[in-house]
């Protein structure tokens, strides 16, 4: 998808038929048939990334309506001025975790009850909306997730062997590379914020990367759910 984002920022010409973010619709929608068809993905993470699809995409309708970005390209398929491919990219981080999840044959210690992360992940969806209206609880989310996923180590299996990291650790780096991404698509005009809304680019502000991190939370809850792995023995040959 970042790939798709730059590529058609450098070389979609711009008196196509179809506009830019269309064809990045289409072309989401076949990458997801293509996983799918291929079996890289099964039909039980598809379901849970759509639900990851269509809570993104709420939340985009919303914050674009607030003003927090803007999709700056015309397009057909769009709900309220969001095109359809924004909800895609927050599937792709869903659909990165459910894939990761049993490719690396994830196990945890200490693994948090699910109904704690569950709440913490309503608490976090709720606040990127509320913050708007009443005070940001955002520093006191990201102390609840620490006191919950604090103590939990995950353990995956790269090679040969079972490796691990604290599970905080892990959502902070994906959020970091989200973050990357991010300044991929903004760079090519797929979104802009406020202050890139001009003729220079400049990168995302590293506060975002917070958000990401929250956001992360409420993925891996999602996937979660699907796995219900709360068995929190180490892996025999860790």
């Amino acid at each position: 998808m970042v790939a798709l984002l730059l590529g058609t920022f450098l070389f979609y010409p711009d008196d196509a038929i179809l506009p830019r973010y269309d064809f990045l619709t289409l072309s989401a929608i076949a990458i997801q048939a293509g996983f799918l068809m291929s079996r890289l993905e099964t039909w039980e993470e598809a379901r849970v990334i759509l639900v990851f699809h269509i809570v993104g995409t709420v939340m985009e309708i919303f914050k674009t309506s607030a003003g927090s970005w803007i999709y700056p390209e015309e397009a057909y398929l769009r709900i309220a001025g969001v095109p359809l491919f924004s909800g895609f990219m927050y599937a792709a981080v869903g659909s990165y975790i459910a894939r990761g999840w049993r490719i690396f044959e994830f196990k945890f210690d200490r693994f948090p009850p699910l109904w704690l992360q569950c709440f913490l992940a309503l608490a976090i969806y709720i606040n990127f909306f509320s913050h708007h209206y009443v005070m940001d609880i955002r520093w006191g989310l990201y102390l609840a997730s620490l006191a919950i996923y604090g103590p939990c180590i995950i353990w995956f299996r790269p090679d040969e062997k079972h490796r691990f990291m604290p599970l905080v650790v892990g959502l902070v780096l994906v959020a970091l590379f989200i973050w990357f991404a991010e300044n991929i698509g903004t760079y090519a005009r797929a979104w802009s914020y406020p202050h890139q809304d001009g003729v220079n680019w400049s990168p995302v502000s590293i506060q975002k990367l917070g958000s990401w991190y929250l956001l992360m939370i409420i993925s891996f809850v999602l996937v979660a759910m699907v796995h219900r792995r709360s068995d929190n023995s180490k892996p025999e040959d860790g």
